[in-house]
């Protein structure tokens, strides 16, 4: 008979939970592969969780409460978790938050700001001013220091996941900041690109309907567990799992991909429209 750990009611949410997991799994006498058997995700995945750094997703959490005959206990409490979890971001942003820190590859289409991993300071600033023009310089500022907290993942060579952006033309030619800090803007980009952190791609203002045109979209893959595909507006986000609607996403970030500029040709674009603002011009649009 296992006999149970004890478990500490003072430690995190998100630790007491995996810990109550690890220990309903040993009692039943299985590994994580076994837990796991019938499902779509990877052992690792499981470990995360039981040591409280990567909440359960619902889908998982029901095949566990199945398996493991505990009537529903991990599906009640997924939601406890993901409270416990609550930062400077979002609630709705929270499950990609995780996620982008354990996906293998993150591609992101923006058509009308620079994506958030990618932002300087003045840049996020100015978007979460102009989204939120009541709020407090001490709300804003947590706002923004959170945000350029993600762009870590960018920081270390062996864990950095294969990043591709495909931005729309108008982010670089119809500025939101003054010309120097634009020109920082992009300087940002062009840095990361060259240190083979980051694809940046392109899509013309002349190139005619593309598909995604009306959406924010960001698709994320990873090692251990099924994809996921994160759309976005102003004040909502949703992350979409279904099978057949990641499958539709992703065709359609594909065949965009393939009406972009070439990675050599956005990237010398994106280096002479920051020249441009340094030098108080106004970068030239393709024709």
């Amino acid at each position: 008979m296992v006999r149970r750990k004890d478990i500490d009611g003072s430690m995190s949410v998100p630790t007491f939970y995996g810990k109550e997991l690890r220990w309903k799994r040993e009692a039943a006498g299985l590994s994580l592969e076994g837990l796991l058997e019938g499902s779509f995700f990877g052992k690792t995945y499981l470990s995360d969780i039981e040591r409280g750094e990567r909440r359960m997703p619902v889908e998982l959490a029901r095949h566990v409460d199945r398996v493991l005959g505990t009537d529903g206990f991990f599906e009640r409490h997924c939601e406890d978790v993901r409270k416990a979890r609550r930062g400077p971001h979002a609630a709705y942003f929270e499950k990609v938050l995780e996620a982008e820190k354990h996906a293998e590859a993150i591609e992101e289409w923006c058509p009308i700001t620079f994506p958030g991993l990618l932002q300087t300071a003045p840049y996020a600033r100015t978007l979460v001013r102009s989204a939120h023009p009541a709020a407090s310089d001490e709300w804003v500022e947590e706002k923004v220091t959170a945000r350029l907290a993600r762009a870590r993942l960018f920081e270390d060579d062996h864990s950095t996941p294969e990043y591709w952006a495909i931005l729309r033309e108008s982010l670089i030619t119809e500025p939101i900041l003054p010309p120097l800090e634009m020109a920082e803007q992009l300087d940002q980009i062009v840095e990361l690109a060259e240190r083979r952190r980051i694809t940046p791609q392109i899509v013309p203002r002349t190139c005619g309907p593309y598909p995604l045109m009306a959406a924010s979209v960001k698709v994320m893959t990873f090692p251990d567990a099924p994809p996921l595909i994160y759309i976005e507006a102003s004040y909502s986000g949703d992350t979409i799992d279904d099978p057949a609607l990641v499958k539709q996403y992703r065709k359609a970030y594909d065949r965009l991909r393939a009406v972009a500029l070439s990675p050599e040709a956005s990237l010398a674009m994106i280096k002479a429209a920051a020249e441009d603002y340094r030098n108080g011009k106004q970068p030239d649009r393709l024709e």
